[in-house]
């Protein structure tokens, strides 16, 4: 495995910059929101455009890079994502930013399927592997929970530009790494890329999100709303019937058949929900309602990445002893509990005291998540077809993700805007109460120096802060309840494991 090394470690620095992107930007809301006049729905595409077009294009990335080569994808990806961030650093509008982060995303796209692939063809012992995957979701993890510490380290001396700048040189060096360390592997007996497939997909996602981030601006009950998740609906099914019907389909749904894959895929998909969407909201609160600055809240948010980090390590040691089952079950529940605690904090509530033991039991949750469900899925398939399963694996984290911004997002923004408009709030001239609804930064400087609106305002965020907490913590259990139904025990062994052997990645 010492041989390998510097090919784990060249893929794991391709997805700490990747991962380090998905979060980074939101310590930088609140001065994004007043230097380019984004209001809540704004924030919200600046953070879910990334994580949409990485969701959406994931599939057929992988697809593409198993088939032409795993390396030149690895590099290229770095490449533009480096070009993109540098854009992202110098727009100077909210629709512009929106731009750069679905280009980023693209990006990333090709990018994090690829480091999965190598490391399955790199590591074919399943004990070497689960080692090699321990590092590799550390490093995940480590990448979406410490963005927020990131930026708020440059924001502290630097313009919000800055958190895109930081990525330039990474990915750069990442991508001449890649070069002269990771070997070239393929498998050119990959079909043809299923475009009618990519596309319903991409139409269903934008759909759907588009749908959840506008439904508070126009109602749940619109008719807009009610037609958009309509058409999403309809899209799903094409989709799904599209691809049965395809000799080579973009996504083999006959996979889903298989309990340990479909049950894996599911909690990864309710974890990465979960945690992109408490992020979202909890920097927040340490800005908006405790008034913390950038920095201060950066390394507030320090013990989910910790967590996360050791978690990861220990969970991949335990999967092969102690069974998938028993860890990503414990986790889940260990994440569920969390969020529930989360929905009872004060406003005023003790960093350290309460806080602190919150993000600790949230970070190892998701860390006995994330790698057991990652091998999990990869045992499901031979390594001759990982880029398919690093693919799934890698789709259902970023749509997890992207939901979970939506979704908690717009959960918020409704219960947020509805408690603002009673009380002192009400009171105020429309367009300012319009305002105040459409941002959380815009109602706190509003309130400055008002007692009563400063008061109302936390009531009104911790309110939306309480019911979005809810309703993930209650998905994570229900989560847990599946979990513990499907997923493989100790002592599964998959029908190809037998015949892996150590080898060397698949020659180009």
């Amino acid at each position: 495995m010492r041989s390998r090394l510097p090919i784990l470690l060249t893929v794991c620095a391709a997805v700490l910059a990747i991962n380090l992107d998905t979060t980074i930007v939101n310590v930088a809301l609140p001065s994004i929101s007043t230097d380019l006049d984004a209001g809540t729905r704004s924030l919200q595409w600046i953070v879910d455009g990334y994580n949409l077009a990485f969701a959406a294009l994931v599939l057929a990335a992988g697809s593409l890079s198993d088939r032409y080569g795993r390396r030149p994808a690895l590099i290229l990806g770095l490449v533009a994502f480096a070009g993109a961030s540098a854009v992202g650093a110098m727009v100077d509008s909210a629709g512009a930013l929106i731009a750069a982060r679905v280009a980023m995303g693209m990006s990333a796209a090709v990018i994090f399927p690829t480091t999965l692939s190598i490391i399955s063809n790199t590591f074919r012992d399943r004990r070497e592997r689960a080692a090699a995957l321990g590092v590799w979701g550390a490093v995940v993890g480590i990448g979406v929970a410490a963005g927020p510490v990131t930026g708020g380290v440059l924001l502290e001396h630097f313009a919000w530009g800055s958190v895109f700048w930081a990525l330039v040189p990474l990915a750069l060096l990442t991508a001449a790494a890649a070069y002269v360390l990771v070997p070239e592997s393929r498998d050119p007996d990959v079909p043809r890329l299923d475009l009618p497939g990519l596309g319903l997909s991409v139409a269903m996602l934008g759909s759907l999100v588009y749908t959840i981030i506008e439904a508070p601006a126009h109602g749940w009950s619109s008719g807009r709303t009610l037609g958009g998740f309509a058409l999403s609906a309809l899209l799903l099914l094409a989709f799904v019937v599209v691809e049965r019907r395809t000799a080579h389909p973009m996504l083999d749904l006959s996979l889903f058949r298989d309990r340990r894959f479909s049950a894996a895929s599911g909690a990864v998909t309710v974890t990465f929900f979960a945690l992109f969407g408490f992020i979202f909201l909890i920097t927040q609160y340490f800005q908006f309602v405790r008034g913390y600055g950038a920095l201060s809240t950066g390394a507030r948010i320090l013990p989910v990445a910790l967590s996360i980090a050791v978690a990861s390590v220990v969970g991949a040691v335990l999967a092969p002893r102690l069974g998938t089952k028993a860890v990503v079950t414990t986790g889940l529940l260990l994440f569920g509990t969390s969020f529930v605690w989360i929905s009872t904090v004060a406003v005023d509530a003790s960093y350290a005291t309460v806080i602190v033991p919150q993000m600790v039991m949230m970070g190892l949750g998701m860390g006995f998540i994330s790698t057991p469900a990652t091998e999990s899925i990869l045992l499901v398939l031979p390594p001759a077809r990982a880029g398919v399963g690093s693919a799934v694996n890698d789709a259902t984290r970023e749509l997890g993700g992207t939901l979970g911004v939506a979704v908690v997002g717009s959960v918020f923004s409704s219960v947020y805007a509805a408690n603002l408009a009673e009380g002192a709030w009400g009171r105020l001239p429309a367009d300012i109460l319009a305002q105040a609804k459409d941002s959380v930064g815009a109602a706190t400087a509003i309130s400055a120096g008002q007692p009563d609106l400063a008061s109302a305002l936390q009531d009104a965020f911790m309110t939306g802060l309480h019911t979005s907490s809810l309703v993930v913590g209650l998905l994570c259990l229900l989560g847990a309840a599946v979990g513990a139904v499907a997923l493989p025990g100790r002592g599964f062994r998959a029908p190809h494991e037998d015949q892996l052997t150590e080898a060397v990645p698949v020659p180009a």
